[in-house]
């Protein structure tokens, strides 16, 4: 039996294992927390922080290959798992290349990939030159960290500068400025490559975003099929210079002259990619896992027109739910619940899926179920 290993218990994880436990396998997790999402079905749980480097290499004795659900976490612990003998997938090089954001988006320019214009800022006296070259707003980024918006901030003027800066750390942690794209869409575009160097690419996703974190996400995406076949060739494209084993998923802004111009990447399944669970004939979950045993790939078509929105946390407190009697109404809802004990506000606690003959019915239909589902300290 193979025994898999994952960096993180969250619902990423936990969504691996539901799809890799029909093909029987072993998991162990590393997470600080003891009840997060993954723990009630990994065979076992390491409880240790993901800079323990001890934690990281004991994971590896554990298990035949080990792979991770997020991206902030200690390239060099991850090299040292491969030193000793067992594969990390993505490889520690891939991450180094994609866990820094100014690092990220110099490989993808140096290998041709369309990106924003960007520079790296060392002082607040470079914001001046980034004035100079790309005007206002400016996108101020921390290169590392940062997630679901936080670590970005909007300059609309000059006057916003010195505050900006003072809350991205003011220099104590590396920051990069990109020229603001004023974007039709922003959609996202999955791709998995197995061992075995076979590529399979997604569906082109169409995201909406509330308070900068994902809201809804709509499938197939409502562009034309120039913009489709370029976002199909970024992705594999990507997926090769990086050596990205597994998937990536590669967020893309469409501008209104249908140029496609790459946002972030992240070297693991995605929020973005929930929809193929239900909607695709092979999930993101299942390719993943294919793809680190060096397993063929599964279909990546798309069954029918896919909805899906998270369900967020809008207050602090305990995660009992309510509602799914009336969220079932329709009955092609399917309700995913990650299994945290606290609600809290901006956290991502479940997501709603729907298939439907259009996108029109199956957005009504998530919205709907939405609608009737909430959180409560009350049983």
């Amino acid at each position: 039996m193979k025994k898999i290993g994952i960096v993180g218990g969250g619902q990423l994880g936990k969504m691996m294992i539901l799809d890799a436990k029909r093909m029987d396998y072993y998991f162990v997790i590393l997470d600080p927390t003891l009840n997060c999402p993954a723990h009630s079905i990994a065979d076992e749980h390491i409880v240790a922080e993901f800079d323990d480097r001890d934690a990281m290499l004991q994971l590896a004795d554990k298990v035949d290959v080990v792979t991770y659900e997020f991206e902030h976490i200690s390239v060099e612990a991850l090299k040292a798992i491969e030193e000793k003998g067992t594969p990390v997938y993505p490889s520690s090089e891939t991450l180094r290349h994609i866990q820094n954001k100014y690092h990220q988006k110099s490989w993808l320019r140096q290998h041709g990939i369309p990106v924003p214009d960007f520079i790296a800022i060392h002082s607040i006296e470079d914001m001046e030159t980034a004035e100079k070259r790309f005007g206002y707003p400016l996108i101020l980024k921390a290169c590392t960290g940062g997630y679901d918006g936080k670590g970005n901030a909007v300059i609309k003027k000059k006057e916003d500068i010195k505050e900006a800066y003072e809350s991205l750390g003011g220099g104590k942690v590396p920051l990069m400025v990109e020229e603001y794209v004023p974007f039709l869409k922003e959609v996202s575009i999955l791709v998995c490559q197995s061992l075995n160097r076979q590529v399979e690419v997604f569906p082109v996703a169409e995201n909406i975003h509330k308070n900068s974190i994902l809201d809804e996400t709509l499938v197939p995406a409502d562009i034309t099929d120039e913009v489709k076949q370029k976002a199909f060739e970024i992705a594999k494209k990507t997926s090769h210079v990086f050596q990205a084993v597994g998937m990536l998923c590669i967020e893309l802004f469409v501008t209104s002259d249908g140029e496609v111009l790459v946002n972030e990447l992240a070297p693991r399944p995605h929020n973005s990619g929930h929809y193929t669970i239900e909607g695709c004939y092979t999930s993101q979950y299942e390719n993943h896992i294919r793809a680190i045993l060096g397993l063929p790939l599964g279909n990546t078509n798309l069954i029918r027109p896919t909805v899906m929105k998270n369900i967020i946390g809008d207050k602090n407190g305990k995660a009992n739910l309510h509602g799914l009697e009336k969220a079932y109404t329709y009955p092609n809802v399917q309700v995913h619940i990650y299994g945290k004990e606290q609600v809290k506000v901006g956290r991502k606690m479940g997501h709603i899926t729907v298939t439907a003959q259009t996108l029109e019915m199956a957005l009504a239909e998530a919205r709907y179920a939405h609608s009737k589902l909430y959180f409560s300290e009350e049983e």
